[in-house]
């Protein structure tokens, strides 16, 4: 097992979060969009069993994030709830599940794209100068620690499901495509005031259990085309940090981080056993082969035994307790480098 125990945790004021259903606390309850998972079994894990709006059985990395640096237990989404001026200060989540870098990826979906969310980040920055004055507000943005976590929509079902970019890009094409949006969103959130970010990567897309079922062929194997647009994104995203963190140098404290998640999650679903787990291949709800979002439902799905026997909790989302053993790992690998 991972142990982040022995890792200084640096001080930041707030956790500001950007991306997709991974790191999406709510923010598409109150959007018209069918991408949503505001009911049972959802949230099945806190204390409550309250459906929340995350994408899990409980906490999303980003909560663990806040809560191991000792921010706050739960990070809010900034959409549909009431925010006193104590949870803006300390931070929020901009995510909105079924989003990506392709601007496609949110049109299909009816979610908010990467830009809106930069939009609302605008008008986050306002609110704070409101409540603490433009002098702590300035600190409060320069020294936040920033999470991007996006681009898996755009591989499964923009690229895979939809016919629109398969006919016009192939894969490399379209993991420059990708490239290119994502790196305009790291200019763009610098340019707005961030100092800090950790950008994530993507997964092993092909290797979720809906992706398996879906181009796996009849043994679910990882799909490989999907993987193989992860790799070349992952990879260039590395060297295109690079050289934003050169440009940016004369920024003082500007430090962009890629975060590799797909190593550890894909060890996670090569040896489960290795980490505690005992089914990687199929979610905990209902069949574990397909059911997400409204397929996993309180009507129709029944969920597994034992929860915390499973690296998936949906056929596209990890459980709660892998999500922890990812942030630990995170966490332990990445901090230092971005503090």
């Amino acid at each position: 097992m991972v142990n982040a125990t022995t890792t200084t945790m640096p001080t930041v004021p707030a956790v500001i979060v950007f991306g997709d259903s991974i790191v999406d606390p709510g923010n598409n309850n109150v959007i018209k969009t069918i991408i949503k998972c505001n009911f049972p079994p959802y949230g099945v894990d806190f204390a409550d069993h309250r459906p929340t709006g995350r994408f899990c059985d409980g906490k999303i990395p980003t909560d663990f994030i806040a809560s191991k640096l000792g921010v706050k237990e739960l990070l809010p989404p900034y959409l549909g709830t009431y925010l006193n001026p104590q949870d803006l200060l300390t931070g929020v989540s901009f995510a909105s599940g079924g989003t990506g870098f392709d601007p496609l990826t949110p049109k299909i979906a009816s979610v908010l794209s990467m830009p809106d969310q930069l939009e609302l980040f605008k008008e986050y920055k306002e609110k704070l100068k409101s409540i603490a004055g433009e002098k702590r507000a300035s600190e409060i943005v320069s020294q936040s620690l920033y999470v991007v976590c996006a681009g898996s929509d755009d591989v499964a079902n923009t690229y895979f499901i939809t016919p629109f970019r398969k006919t016009r890009y192939d894969i490399p094409s379209y993991a420059n495509l990708l490239l290119n949006s994502a790196s305009s969103f790291i200019e763009d959130l610098i340019g707005l005031g961030a100092r800090k970010i950790g950008f994530v990567g993507i997964p092993p897309i092909g290797c979720v259990p809906s992706q398996r079922t879906l181009a796996g062929g009849a043994l679910r194997n990882c799909a490989g085309g999907h993987n193989e647009i992860a790799n070349l994104y992952n990879n260039g995203l590395i060297k295109e940090i690079e050289r934003i963190n050169k440009k940016h140098r004369h920024n003082e404290n500007s430090t962009v981080v890629y975060i590799d998640i797909y190593t550890i999650l894909f060890d996670m679903i090569q040896r489960p056993n290795h980490y505690g787990f005992k089914v990687s291949n199929k979610g905990c709800c209902g069949t574990g082969d397909v059911e997400v979002s409204v397929l996993c439902n309180g009507l129709t799905s029944t969920i597994c035994e034992d929860v915390s026997e499973y690296v998936f909790w949906d056929s596209y989302h990890p459980t709660q307790r892998a999500y922890e053993v990812l942030v630990d790992w995170v966490i332990k690998n990445y901090i230092d480098l971005l503090f």
